[in-house]
């Protein structure tokens, strides 16, 4: 018994690895051909034949069209989300460090699957009206998050006085174009776009002399405020 038991535990284990690359494999298919033809327009007989098997047998791993998409949807809005809030959860970051982990994690994710955030923003007409709660809904808990975090940076003096929310909007729409741009495989190398793209939306928010307030909150946010208001009077009074 306990000499087969490894056997059927590699066995099991060799059967998920393969169940997993034929559903990816059918997420790839049908992300183009969703793309292409529209969510409409394309068939399960259409992804069969795309995948070189009979219907029958893509029945085996998926059960209809609203399945497949349910499944791109949720691994486009819930997967960034997850990544955001495990950076902001992380002890001992500040708003410098999490905007910058914040924008590292979604550039990154739209450089592994860009084409299914391509995929989902052709196709949010079509989404079934669950989906498209859940895909509201994702998309300001991310707003949310993002914005938390400039607010977070604001008083505490390492950002320049901005509106957070305006702030965040223009963060994740850089993040989020490099769906459009970016060719897995071509030129570009996805770490060091992730990385240059974090270190612009801290650039763009970070104040110009780079000076660390004495202390957090509002105290000594608005300390470094009220230098910088010192200077422009000197520059008028000169």
């Amino acid at each position: 018994m306990s000499a087969s038991a490894p056997r059927r535990s590699g066995g099991a284990r060799a059967n998920t690895a393969r169940r997993e690359l034929v559903e990816n494999e059918i997420y790839e298919h049908a992300t183009r051909l969703f793309a292409e033809r529209g969510f409409a327009g394309t068939s399960l007989q259409d992804i069969a034949d795309a995948l070189g098997i009979t219907r029958p047998a893509l029945y085996y791993y998926v059960r209809s069209k609203d399945e497949l998409l349910a499944k791109l949807v949720t691994e486009v809005t819930e997967g960034p989300l997850a990544d955001i809030a495990e950076v902001v959860e992380r002890p001992g970051t500040d708003p410098v460090q999490k905007l910058r982990g914040m924008v590292s994690v979604l550039v990154a994710r739209q450089t592994r699957q860009p084409e299914r955030f391509r995929l989902l923003i052709r196709s949010e007409a079509e989404l079934p009206e669950e989906l498209t709660e859940a895909y509201t809904a994702s998309r300001r808990a991310v707003l949310a998050a993002v914005s938390g975090v400039v607010d977070e940076g604001v008083r505490a003096g390492r950002f320049r006085p901005v509106d957070p929310r305006l702030a965040a909007l223009g963060v994740l729409g850089m993040c989020n174009w490099v769906a459009w741009w970016f060719h897995p495989g071509g030129r570009d190398d996805p770490a060091a776009v992730a990385e240059g793209l974090a270190d612009m939306a801290v650039g763009a928010l970070q104040r110009a002399d780079d000076r660390v307030p004495d202390g957090d909150g509002p105290a000594a946010a608005l300390k470094l405020l009220r230098q910088d208001l010192d200077h422009l009077e000197r520059l008028l009074d000169g």
